[in-house]
């Protein structure tokens, strides 16, 4: 198995220029937000007020997720996350899972944040508006990683002061913890765990950072830290925001609402106010966009320097030092997804693959020897078990669908098997 270069840094053909500060940012670029405007609907309406499990469940199983990624990343700080770690410690079909999960959920992701962004700017144009933010970012990745990282903080700062105000909106109104019960929903605890499968849709933003290995100065120590950071940030605000919103309101209200926030806040008497709630989630939307963006673009530069994809795809521009033509070609896919997907079925395809991507992760960290490991084994049996148990209690056209194009994956992989013996 591959081992950490001598000098502790692994071959980089792209350049090190982010900080571990950026690190984090872009970390909660891909998180902060996104689950408080796109997720808390559909899980209110699984969960009722069990949501508030399903998201502690969710960040436990990102918390077990992130511990592996973080050991891993530590030894092979290279552009492409899980798929570079199970190349590494289980093999090209381990890789080839882990990469597709990884390239057909975000892509996913992707579509469903921007047309969250849509929606919430301007119903009505909501697809049109999608593509635009799509083209926009396409052209702001194409110039550089860090122009990317530089516009990420102003967008975190808008998000998080938003959410500021909003969460000290609802508490001038008059919280009512009764509308905390019953903390299970008519579903169960079944509701519970399909809601936390849906939470996590917002927090498996944190493995971008762990994509950025080529691109952060001393990334044995900067990626596991920034990763756990991010993580624990975005489960705080998190928290505070959805607790919040259901004293205020309780969860029907924001299970039927296209904008929950904006129910909180009409709830709260600060209908006015809604003016926050719409420029927080252009921001946050925006924001989550733009990493993900670049994180799709990094996986096929890996995949491609492997001969797993198109090898076009790896070259890498020779002003700005980014993989120019696999980010081309992510927007070009999203422009064409945007101005056809479904916004709900997105959010679960997306949570599926996903779930599966950090399975092979938890695999990938398993294998590592005492000398390797930061972190006890039983984190990795942790976060498969979660990773799985949330995956097949999604939906069950998420699941269906999820699969099929899995396992389109993996016959893909076969057939170019077959060609190249």
């Amino acid at each position: 198995m591959a081992k950490t270069p001598p000098d502790g840094i692994w071959p980089s053909r792209l350049s090190r220029r982010l900080t571990a500060g950026d690190a984090v940012v872009i970390g909660l670029g891909s998180m902060i937000g996104a689950g408080i405007f796109t997720a808390l609907a559909p899980a209110a309406a699984a969960a009722g007020a069990g949501l508030l499990f399903g998201l502690v469940i969710a960040a436990a199983v990102a918390y077990c997720n992130a511990s592996s990624s973080a050991q891993l990343a530590r030894l092979y700080p290279a552009s492409g996350g899980t798929y570079v770690y199970a190349r590494e410690r289980l093999g090209e079909f381990w890789a080839w899972v882990a990469g597709w999960g990884f390239v057909v959920g975000k892509l996913a992701s992707c579509s469903a944040i921007a047309l969250t962004f849509g929606y919430y700017l301007a119903p009505e144009y909501a697809r049109l508006l999608a593509a635009g933010a799509v083209i926009a970012f396409t052209v702001l990745n194409y110039h550089g990683v860090e122009k990317t990282a530089s516009a990420t903080k102003v967008i975190v700062a808008a998000v998080l002061l938003s959410l500021t105000l909003i969460v000290a909106l609802i508490f001038v109104g008059e919280p009512d913890p009764g509308n905390l019960r019953p903390l299970l929903g008519p579903n169960g605890i079944y509701g519970v765990l399909q809601s936390a499968g849906i939470w996590f849709f917002a927090f498996a933003g944190y493995s971008r950072i762990a994509t950025l290995g080529e691109e952060v100065e001393d990334p044995e120590t900067a990626i596991p830290r920034a990763i756990v950071l991010g993580l624990s940030i975005t489960l705080f605000v998190y928290a505070v925001v959805v607790v919040s919103a259901l004293l205020l309101v309780g969860p029907a209200p924001l299970a039927e609402s296209d904008a929950p926030l904006v129910t909180a806040l009409v709830g709260a008497g600060f209908g006015e106010w809604q003016w926050i709630v719409r420029i927080g989630s252009t921001f946050a939307t925006l924001g989550v966009l733009l990493s993900l963006m670049t994180g799709i673009s990094r996986m096929l530069f890996a995949m491609a320097r492997d001969r797993r994809m198109p090898t076009s795809l790896a070259r890498v521009h020779p002003v700005h030092r980014v993989p120019y033509l696999a980010g081309l070609t992510v927007g070009v896919i999203l422009v064409a997804v945007v101005l056809l997907a479904d916004l709900r079925a997105a959010i679960e395809f997306s949570s599926f693959t996903v779930l599966l991507y950090y399975a092979v992760t938890n695999i990938s960290a398993y294998t590592l020897t005492e000398q390797e490991r930061l972190y006890g084994r039983y984190l990795a049996v942790l976060g498969l078990s979660g990773c799985l148990v949330l995956a097949f209690t999604l939906p069950a056209a998420a699941v269906g669908i999820g699969s099929a194009v899995m396992l389109a994956g993996i016959l893909v992989y076969l057939g170019q098997r077959r060609r190249s013996t």
